[in-house]
């Protein structure tokens, strides 16, 4: 097998443990010093395999493709939509805004401009991680990334031939298998459930239950929240302010909406809804935007100049890549430490679900998935071009990768297969690294554990440090 990671093979455990250390760090500081326990558990996630470091650690991802030779990119081709953090856990199911279940990629927070490569790349690594989590011979891994490198570039070849991007998706329709299952089970999910499990009705009116992960507001946060969704409704389409809709009933603080958003502050807002019928009030969640990982190896100060903040990148990175995205996606800005913080806002929905792999295990249940993502993976890119609303990528995403695998499509074929079994190599390796430095005390702002015990010494969230080797 050539190994295709060679420009990476010089570093010995030492000089990679340093750039795993330094690139989490430089990724996430200033989270980690606002939230320490939050990134201890984070860490923790992380460790528990490589698969899990690898889903936790884009940017380490990205400080090793930045530095290998893509020679399936052009100026065009390096400057595409892209979904940052395609692994094989971040697909699931979303209510469109013309009300149809689509199956698609459903996390935007790493979206940035970049290789189109880079997705398929990361996504055929985390499937070869996960075929080895459950066992699989390389082989058979071998023959997965085919299947779903040959769909992605079918799809694409699709997209060349067809007038609107917009209307192919994974539909209760179009989709079998384990896509076709999770459609159906979102399908019967309500909004009345999930207001059920959050809030409580009091004199009429609902408000935010008490419960694990939210916390009340003063009125001085509570009135900057507001003061931000007054801003938020200029960034939605139409005219918000006729009629009910967006009435305000309630506003908490939230943690705990995913381990790759620890450290990052949000709200949940309740509105009225479609009516003043209790049954059609709305949650909005405000989380606020991160640093997007790709936009850390892409030094174009044309495209940083594009977005006011990171939330108005998140969302603007979602319609894009969506083409039919939640009608409640916005975003939002508000003071935070005292600067300007930009927030992603979107309606926290019944029929968002992610795909769960727990019971997906054999090849031939898996083989009809990955064509499935393979083609969601090229309908991301292709709908995300000239014909889209934000106009930021002004060519024909579908013609630049046609034209650059033209005449070679086992080539790039063998090239995602050998990157996949070389870059899972690479990251279990990694996930051993990442381990023995975190338990070492490798990493100065996020301790491996604490220690209660009276009169110890406090680390850097008051508790004792206590080294793990």
């Amino acid at each position: 097998m050539i190994d295709v990671l060679a420009p990476l093979a010089a570093d010995d455990d030492v000089e990679r443990t340093t750039l795993i250390v330094e690139s989490l760090t430089e990724a996430f500081e200033p989270l980690m010093n606002a939230d320490a326990a939050a990134f201890r558990a984070k860490f923790r996630k992380m460790a528990a395999d490589p698969f899990a470091f690898y889903r936790g650690s884009a940017c380490v991802f990205y400080a090793d493709v930045a530095r290998l030779d893509d020679h399936w990119v052009d100026e065009r081709g390096s400057r595409t939509w892209i979904q940052g953090d395609l692994h094989a856990e971040n697909f699931g199911t979303y209510l469109d805004s013309g009300g149809r279940l689509v199956f698609d990629v459903n996390d935007f927070d790493e979206a940035y401009l970049g290789h189109w490569t880079w997705d398929p790349q990361r996504f055929a690594a985390s499937l070869a991680l996960l075929g080895w989590r459950k066992a699989l011979p390389d082989e058979v891994i071998a023959r997965l990334v085919e299947k779903y490198a040959r769909s992605y570039l079918d799809q694409v070849e699709y997209f060349v031939s067809t007038p609107d991007d917009t209307r192919w998706a994974l539909t209760l329709g179009t989709s079998t298998g384990a896509v076709l299952g999770a459609l159906q089970k979102a399908k019967l999910q309500t909004r009345v459930g999930l207001l059920d499990s959050v809030t409580v009705v009091d004199g009429y009116r609902r408000t935010f239950a008490e419960r694990a992960g939210v916390r009340q507001l003063d009125d001085d946060e509570r009135d900057t929240v507001l003061e931000a969704f007054e801003g938020y409704l200029q960034t939605i389409p139409g005219d918000r302010h006729d009629g009910v809709t967006f009435d305000v009933l309630d506003v908490v603080g939230k943690s705990g909406f995913g381990i790759g958003s620890a450290g990052l502050p949000a709200y949940n807002v309740l509105i009225e809804g479609f009516s003043q019928a209790l049954d059609n009030d709305v949650v909005l969640t405000l989380k606020q935007g991160n640093v997007a990982a790709p936009s850390r190896v892409i030094a174009d100060a044309d495209i940083r100049g594009r977005f006011e903040h990171h939330g108005h990148r998140t969302a603007l990175s979602q319609r894009a890549l969506q083409a039919h995205a939640d009608r409640f996606l916005g975003w939002a800005t508000m003071p935070m430490s005292g600067r300007s913080t930009g927030f992603v806002v979107s309606e926290y929905s019944p029929y968002e679900a992610d795909l769960a792999w727990d019971d997906i295990s054999e090849p031939d249940e898996i083989g009809p998935l990955v064509e499935q993502l393979g083609r969601a993976t090229a309908k991301i890119h292709c709908v995300s071009d000239d014909e889209a609303e934000d106009g930021i990528v002004d060519f024909s995403v579908e013609e630049v990768i046609t034209q650059a695998v033209e005449g070679r499509v086992d080539e790039f074929v063998t090239d995602l297969v050998e990157f996949a079994h070389a870059y899972a190599r690479r990251a279990q390796a990694d996930h051993r690294l990442f381990v023995e430095a975190f338990r070492a005390g490798g990493f100065a702002l996020v301790a491996p554990t604490v220690d209660t015990r009276p009169g110890r010494a406090k680390s850097e969230d008051g508790l004792e440090f206590v080294g793990g080797n």
